[in-house]
């Protein structure tokens, strides 16, 4: 019998469409044992995980039946894809499946920030009336840079069209005619540097990414930017972000992913409710509509691959 092993939440109506005939075994909180999942993985010929599962080589090299991990999302960093590569263990993300939860976030964060509501709101519930004292500005006619070209970028792109935004892109791997097609125009990345209003980052985390926005990057922004991050945490340096904060390369910032999630101690100490910024935990492409979405495509590509998979 094919055995399945769930470590993190997924839709449990989505649940019930998984092949009757699997073992199932689902135990959403699984991912803070790495004990047991070095120990039992051993027995499963499939695994479906999110994002803090950590399936690196040391918990791989147990994993002498599995046969097919399916991830809940789209980054694979948590995931030794090396490893699987070598050993014929097929990764499937979801792919496109919260792309529209994540673009709707970077929009929001941007309208917030712009328009400082979360600031104006801790104000106006102390008793002031902060409706001179503090700028704020419109979306319309700002120009948007975004590190990045995949889906996600393309859907936040169509999304601020309504708004009259500018967008440009930075990605190596995507031509400018491709970009054209989405009335983006491709730029170098310290172009993106100079000339937007709003960065938002959509890359994975890898060598040529760590760090990409750093010291070096913020003192070369010339419009006060507003920097967006729902990628993946370690792509900014957070504490090259608040310095730059504070010596004011930027205006705001939106943090949907951190170097270390949950957050720790020595970056949330540096937040003060006066800061124009948005802390989320890693929520930008979970909402109830996206998690169906996810649940569903990656129950019917488990049931697939073993229906077709031939030993």
């Amino acid at each position: 019998m094919t055995k399945i092993l769930i470590t993190e939440f997924i839709d449990s109506q989505s649940l019930q469409n998984i092949n009757k005939k699997f073992d199932v075994i689902y135990k959403k909180d699984a991912w803070q044992n790495k004990d047991f999942l070095e120990r039992e993985i051993q027995k499963f010929d499939g695994i479906i995980v999110r994002n803090k599962t950590s399936l690196d080589k040391k918990i791989l090299i147990n994993a002498s039946n599995l046969k097919f991990i399916g991830r809940l999302g789209v980054g694979l960093d948590n995931i030794d894809t090396e490893y699987c590569k070598k050993n014929n263990i097929i990764v499937q993300p979801a792919t496109g499946m919260n792309s529209d939860s994540v673009a709707e976030y970077v929009v929001n964060s941007s309208l917030t920030l712009l328009k400082k509501t979360h600031i104006i709101k801790e104000q106006t519930i102390q008793g002031k009336w902060p409706r001179t004292s503090i700028v704020t500005k419109e979306l319309k006619g700002k120009t948007l840079g975004l590190i990045g070209f995949g889906d996600i970028s393309k859907k936040v792109s169509n999304l601020v069209n309504v708004f009259d935004v500018s967008c440009i892109a930075y990605d190596p791997f995507i031509t400018s005619k491709q970009m054209e097609a989405a009335n983006v125009k491709k730029v170098l990345f310290d172009e993106i540097l100079n000339l937007a209003d709003i960065i938002s980052i959509h890359v994975p985390l890898n060598n040529e990414t760590k760090y990409i926005f750093d010291r070096q990057a913020f003192i070369k922004m010339k419009k006060q930017p507003i920097i967006i991050n729902s990628s993946r945490g370690g792509v900014i340096n957070e504490k090259d972000l608040i310095d730059a904060y504070k010596n004011k390369y930027i205006s705001g910032f939106a943090l949907d992913v951190f170097e270390n999630e949950p957050v720790n101690e020595a970056f949330y100490n540096n937040i003060t409710n006066d800061m124009n910024c948005i802390l989320t935990p890693h929520i930008a492409g979970v909402t109830a509509e996206s998690n169906v979405r996810v649940s569903n495509f990656i129950i019917d590509k488990t049931n697939k691959f073993f229906e077709n998979f031939k030993d």
